[in-house]
């Protein structure tokens, strides 16, 4: 029997690597050689993690097909560089009808097996037919990883509908933070202002295009309204599950504005919203989750134009037997952006 080694989440500072048997295919699945999986803000959240340990994680996959079931009706061949969503949606529910694809129980239930951080993984039949996507050759394995999180951030930006006049704040600048400052510029928006409590993360924002970045703190509506014309934000994207942050973001926002819940904190905090405000000044409350087909098929295409900048946010690429430490990376906060495990990579 061949073994494949992968990492295995216990918790944040117990991810050993593990020998796993080799993924067998089915006639209608792919096997997939593992070249580059990025860690993700989601991926060190405990709350949201452990109640599903130990697994192997891993959701920004993307590598060489290395098998081929006999029955699979596509254009894909042995060889072929792809990136592979873990989740999908059935397209025929009421949710995938009414464009809610990431509410969809099909999406909720499909992933690859056992994770993005091992060497092979196994892609069953339905991601097969609804979630391979070939790279253009331009794009790296690397920069490939970023297709899954700038699909999500493009799905929330969407649903916000940001305007080329918009006054966008964003506060948390970790790498979805980077990734929406990058979005709302190649988009238009007239100022991107980032607020962050880690000096680190507000110049690396102003490096990846933020016009303004500031501390979070009680000060920051006065500040946004000295450069914007006393006006607030018009759309306020919040990219920290701190609960601090949930109440700035009402502070800052414009009447007639959109704050978007990007993240949030974990199920047992209660935070009361000043509904009054809301309700006197048409302001909007907007949530977004996950990506959807066509949320993954703009990430992509941005991506290939090369205007954002994703290349410049790999601080650290590890080999497989480091996801430990990469972990640590990610949740000490220092200066780390994206960091990308590469379980193929001989040279690591």
């Amino acid at each position: 029997m061949k073994f494949v080694l992968v990492a295995v989440y216990y918790n944040n500072k117990e991810i050993p690597v593990e020998e796993f048997p080799m993924p067998e295919i089915g006639e209608e699945e792919v096997l997939l050689k593992v070249m580059a999986s990025g860690i993700c803000g989601s991926d060190v959240l405990e709350w949201y993690r452990l109640p599903k340990a130990p697994r192997v994680l891993g959701h920004e996959a993307t590598g060489v097909i290395e098998q081929i079931g006999k029955k699979v009706v596509s254009n894909l061949k042995v060889g072929d560089r792809v990136f592979v969503s873990h989740h999908v949606p059935c397209n025929a529910c009421v949710y995938c009808k009414k464009g809610h694809h990431t509410a969809c129980e099909t999406l909720h239930n499909t992933n690859y097996f056992p994770g993005g951080f091992s060497q092979y993984i196994k892609v069953p039949k339905i991601n097969v037919q609804l979630g391979i996507y070939k790279l253009p050759d331009a794009l790296t394995f690397e920069e490939g990883t970023f297709i899954e999180p700038l699909a999500c951030v493009a799905r929330g930006q969407r649903l916000v509908n940001i305007q080329k006049d918009d006054t966008v704040l964003i506060i948390g600048s970790g790498i979805s933070g980077i990734l929406h400052v990058q979005l709302a510029k190649f988009k238009g928006a007239k100022k991107v202002i980032v607020a962050d409590i880690n000096s680190y993360r507000m110049s690396i924002a102003v490096k990846f295009g933020a016009d303004y970045a500031f501390n979070s703190d009680d000060s920051l509506p006065q500040k946004i309204k000295a450069l914007n014309e006393g006006r607030l934000a018009d759309r306020v994207i919040v990219c920290t599950g701190a609960t601090s942050a949930v109440t700035l973001s009402t502070a800052c926002i414009e009447k007639g504005g959109t704050i978007l819940f990007f993240a949030v904190p974990e199920p047992s905090v209660k935070i009361p919203l000043p509904l009054n405000q809301f309700w006197r000044n048409e302001i909007t409350i907007q949530t977004s989750y996950g990506a959807a087909p066509n949320d993954l098929e703009e990430a992509l295409a941005v991506l290939a134009t090369k205007k954002l900048d994703v290349k410049n946010m790999i601080t650290h690429r590890l080999p497989l037997r480091e996801a430990q430490e990469g972990f640590r990376l990610m949740t000490n906060n220092g200066e780390s952006l994206k960091i990308i495990i590469e379980p193929n990579n001989p040279n690591l």
